[in-house]
């Protein structure tokens, strides 16, 4: 790609002081080369040094050198105009116009400083050029680009459909260029699809997910990898990643999803929003690409708990759904206000995630209507997930091998290699594995029968991106020793975003999840609301 021709003289730049302008050229050259070691130098040390765009705020010189390491250089851009105030001797405000190759402007304001002799930005704001579409996030989306029946109880909503729902007139990508290119056009809508429209949500549009669902991080390398709306420079989690992140930013009020081992929970937790995966089987999954249909189930993700009760009473409801056998027997009665805290899953947590875990316990215990509160034996978390992930591998082979012989280089490297493992499963692995997972089964219905199961969602907060394969997959398998338990019961589980803990990026939200027996998930949500309402104000009746 061509540069932009650079201005043989930038308007403004003769007002800047000659020192103050060296500084800028270097860090602007820096920028754009993704030289991390001069950008460091540049930014202020300390605690106290700010940088902010419309991802977020960073707060301090270690949080900032985390994310610069993450996030790559910028697009090709020159300086086309510097506007300069000085704000004393060692001070000065620069707001610099800079125009992109690609097409489009966007503005820095950065306050300089002086310190020990070299000019240093202690604080920084980002306004980057106008994206039209994010496609990191939308496959296609509209205003809307589906709209829903005019009156309903979900009148007014949007909602962002992951890239596995079949949409009429439309073809299902599942995260992967060449398979949107070999799918065929839907004749009909997925039943979930259609309880939103029917209820009167909207559809804004058709979100990513990492490729056919088969990760937990969010990341795509055919699309790129959608923002982390909580931890700027974060992983947004996955596969649910581009309806996770419409609904954070604000796109979206509702994301349809799926859930197979966490796909809804984690991005959840990573991005502070309120998460449900249903049942298992309890919404019809037809016209859904499945990955695994023993533990595949329907969830949706929402900035509050209101929300998502409006969306879980009018989807799970006689009233709501074409073809979902109505739950609202088991759920119209409330859960008991009783908790049990495996003992395991919260020995797997990160010390910080564990603090603030038992700082919330606290105050649920101090508050004026505490609950019944225990901690339990659920059993080794590698017993769950050994087999789970044998029995996921397995289906996921049946269900995407063919294609994937056909277009072998087609599939990102991560996803490829799962896919290349899952090959070599054979029936007798998944038979040995199916026996193993029953009595897991029925141990995790029986821990939920007269109680609700409490825990983390996560070991911790989101992890940057731009780790190394390595350390990616040791979060992956540390998040799924934590989030299978409830697949395998084929449990209804709700994160809730209650915990927040230091990481290198900054403050992070983490998920606490409750899991419930089979049928309850409207009563679920009603017990999630009422726990958030007491952690939040200890001292009031809920």
């Amino acid at each position: 790609m061509t540069e932009p021709a650079r201005p043989a003289v930038i308007p403004g730049a003769e007002a800047v002081p000659l020192d103050l302008r060296a500084a800028f050229e270097r860090y602007e050259a820096a920028i754009v080369a993704d030289d991390v070691a001069v950008l460091d130098e540049t930014f202020a040390p300390g605690p106290d040094t700010l940088r902010g765009d419309a991802a977020g705020l960073l707060v301090g010189h270690d949080a900032i050198s985390a994310f610069r390491g993450t996030r790559g250089g910028v697009a090709p851009r020159t300086i086309e105009r510097i506007e300069h105030r000085a704000l004393g001797t060692d001070a000065a405000l620069l707001v610099s116009v800079s125009r992109y190759a690609g097409g489009g402007t966007g503005l820095q304001t950065q306050l300089w400083q002086r310190i020990d002799g070299e000019w240093r930005i202690s604080a920084a704001h980002v306004s980057p050029r106008a994206q039209p579409l994010d496609r990191a996030v939308w496959r296609t989306v509209g205003d809307p680009l589906w709209q829903g029946a005019w009156e309903g109880p979900l009148a007014g909503l949007t909602a962002a459909v992951k890239d596995l729902f079949a949409i009429k007139g439309y073809r299902i990508g599942a995260g992967n260029p060449t398979f949107l290119d070999s799918a065929r056009v839907e004749t009909t809508t997925a039943p979930a699809v259609s309880d939103l429209l029917r209820g009167g949500a909207s559809l804004r549009g058709i979100a990513r997910t990492d490729e056919f669902a088969y990760s937990i991080a969010g990341d795509n390398v055919h699309y790129g990898t959608p923002a982390n709306a909580a931890v700027p420079g974060a992983l947004p989690g996955g596969s649910s990643s581009g309806p996770a992140t419409a609904v954070a930013t604000g796109q979206a009020d509702i994301g349809l999803a799926t859930d197979t081992a966490g796909s809804v929970r984690v991005p959840a937790s990573y991005q502070g929003l309120w998460g449900l995966r249903t049942t298992h089987g309890l919404v019809p999954r037809q016209g859904l690409l499945p990955l695994a249909q023993s533990f595949d189930t329907v969830g949706w993700l929402t900035r509050d708990g209101d929300t998502l009760q409006r969306v879980v009473d009018w989807c799970l409801s006689f009233d709501g759904s074409e073809s979902t056998e109505s739950v609202f027997g088991a759920s119209d009665s409330d859960l008991p206000w009783r908790f049990a805290v495996p003992d395991e899953a919260l020995a797997a947590v990160d010390p910080a995630t564990g603090a603030a875990f038992d700082a919330l316990l606290v105050r649920l215990a101090a508050s004026s209507e505490p609950p019944v509160l225990w901690r339990t034996p659920i059993g080794d978390l590698d017993e769950y997930l050994e087999p789970f992930r044998t029995v996921q591998a397995a289906e996921a082979w049946r269900n995407n091998g063919p294609w994937l012989r056909e277009h072998p280089a087609a599939v990102g490297p991560a996803v490829a290699e799962r896919l290349r493992v899952a090959a070599a499963v054979t029936a007798e692995d998944e038979a040995s594995a199916r026996r193993r997972l029953e009595p897991l089964h029925e141990r995790m219905r029986e821990l939920v029968r007269g109680a609700v199961l409490i825990l983390p969602t996560v070991p911790g907060p989101a992890p940057a991106r731009g780790r190394s394969g390595a350390e990616v997959d040791r979060v992956r398998v540390a998040t799924l020793r934590m989030t299978t338990p409830a697949a395998v019961g084929g449990l209804p589980a709700v994160s809730v975003p209650l915990l927040t803990v230091p990481s290198p990026l900054g403050p992070a939200p983490v998920g606490v999840s409750l899991v419930s027996r089979e049928g309850t998930d409207i009563a679920l949500v009603r017990l999630a609301r009422r726990l958030a309402a007491t952690v939040s104000h200890p001292g009031a009746t809920p």
